[in-house]
């Protein structure tokens, strides 16, 4: 079933998202250019929006940001006064839509840029993989503007870099540089400045060509396991693996590489 251009349409949001479709890929694109990509609540409800009607043709997403950055964070000119209980719906609100990216139906991929700060390092951290060039840097600054990450920052930031690291982000307004976050872990590929793009869309159709109950596994059921308790853990795989060598999918694929027409694994960067 193709992708049908109508498709494109449906999900941009003028002056909020932009959206192209690449054979089984949907490039998905922050379209706040001036404001650095700023995230504002209506940007968050797009992209919520989408990642909650993925087309079943659709086998990845591909989000990127017009211009130089992917995304300086929250939208501050839009902060308002807010009390208490606001407050906590604001930032449930926001765990909402990016649980739906976290944990959908189709791999995403983040190409990261310029700035990847606040809450667009929170929505990065919500793809599962992300490709940085070399302009890319990370920061938090929430620490010095009086506020606290609500983006899911303290969930998802810490499995990558650890507590003392992203305290010492908060605490000291430190950055990294992209090269010092492929280190450790903030993105998985890094390009020369310009490449992430088609680093990203050529990721994304690697990906489509895998099974279907392979991709649903590793978005849905893989980190599950990784929370679990070891034998809670090996319980789960083993279901995943079986329901997984049941599919007539994969019967065929293992059959072709017994007959020697499915390609070899090779050394890849």
């Amino acid at each position: 079933m193709a992708i049908t251009a109508t498709v494109a349409h449906e999900f941009a949001v003028p002056g909020l998202i932009e959206v192209e479709v690449r054979g089984t890929t949907l490039l998905v694109h922050l379209a706040r250019p001036q404001k650095r990509n700023a995230l504002n609540d209506p940007t968050i409800a797009a992209l919520e929006r989408l990642f909650t009607s993925v087309p079943e043709a659709v086998k990845a997403v591909v989000l990127n940001g017009l211009g130089d950055h992917f995304s300086a964070g929250l939208d501050l000119s839009e902060l308002t006064e807010r009390n208490v209980q606001q407050g906590v719906r604001h930032s449930m609100g926001w765990h909402r839509a990016l649980e739906y990216i976290q944990f959908g139906t189709v791999p995403v991929i983040a190409v990261l840029k310029g700035a990847v700060i606040g809450g667009g390092l929170e929505l990065a951290l919500a793809a599962h993989i992300r490709v940085a060039d070399a302009t890319a840097f990370y920061a938090l600054p929430e620490g010095q503007r009086g506020i606290y990450t609500g983006g899911g920052a303290s969930v998802r930031l810490p499995r990558v870099i650890g507590v003392d690291r992203m305290m010492d982000m908060m605490l000291t307004g430190r950055s990294y540089s992209a090269a010092e976050g492929l280190q450790l872990g903030l993105s998985q590929y890094l390009t020369d400045a310009g490449g992430a793009l088609d680093k990203a869309l050529a990721l994304a159709d690697k990906i489509a060509g895998n099974a279907g109950i392979t991709n649903f596994a590793l978005i849905q059921v893989l980190p599950r396991i990784a929370e679990q308790d070891r034998a809670g853990g090996y319980v789960t795989e083993a279901l995943m693996a079986g329901i997984a060598q049941g599919e007539p999918d994969a019967k065929a694929r293992v059959r072709a590489f017994l007959d020697g027409k499915a390609a070899k694994v090779t050394q890849t960067s």
